[in-house]
């Protein structure tokens, strides 16, 4: 049986994965409203039943090996991966650039799945697609656990999501929190050395 919204948010709130303040985002945007899933990750059984679930979902597209950006998506890249029992891979940013590290290599003709645990305008899991594409891959589905573009995103390719929800945010010289004088925090991993 299928997991509801209902029951997807209901392990956020077990998690204290839903944040609410002011946030400064990956994608350089600001929100009132922040999806950790790196607390809802720090429990297995949560992040194992959630993953079940999108794995489930991506079956059909019988991927050879799932490829996700770090930090975010690594946790979440290898419970997909060891439920579809397929290959594990994360890329991470070097000088400004996705790349793949660690002796990790994406053989021509894989087909590869991308994962990622929210996203907001997607350009991490867009320029994790292009790296796939680079090595030859076929890129036949992207995932995340929270698509906070409510649908928005486009990734030229199939695109499922546990929880799609709409979360306001907003460019930094248009931000009301800013403009109340509030400071944003950034809970997210881009910038990690």
């Amino acid at each position: 049986m299928a997991l509801t919204d209902k029951q997807i948010l209901e392990a956020f709130h077990r998690t204290e994965g839903i944040l609410h303040g002011h946030f400064l985002l990956t994608s350089g945007r600001h929100s009132d409203t922040y999806m950790q899933c790196a607390k809802l990750f720090a429990d297995p059984k949560e992040s194992e039943v959630l993953c079940e679930e999108l794995a489930e979902r991506l079956k059909c597209f019988n991927a050879d090996v799932v490829l996700s950006p770090a930090v975010g998506g690594i946790i979440m890249g290898y419970e997909v991966a060891r439920k579809l029992g397929v290959g594990n891979y994360f890329a991470e940013r070097v000088d400004g650039k996705m790349t793949l590290r660690r002796g990790f290599s994406l053989s021509e003709g894989s087909k590869v799945i991308v994962v990622e645990d929210v996203v907001t305008t997607g350009g991490s899991v867009k320029e994790v697609i292009a790296l796939a594409k680079a090595a030859g891959c076929e890129v036949v589905a992207a995932a995340s656990i929270v698509d906070r573009s409510n649908g928005a995103v486009d990734f030229g390719v199939p695109y499922k999501a546990l929880l799609t929800m709409e979360v306001k945010s907003y460019e930094a010289d248009e931000c009301p929190l800013c403009k109340d004088g509030s400071v944003p925090y950034k809970p997210g991993s881009r910038g990690l050395k």
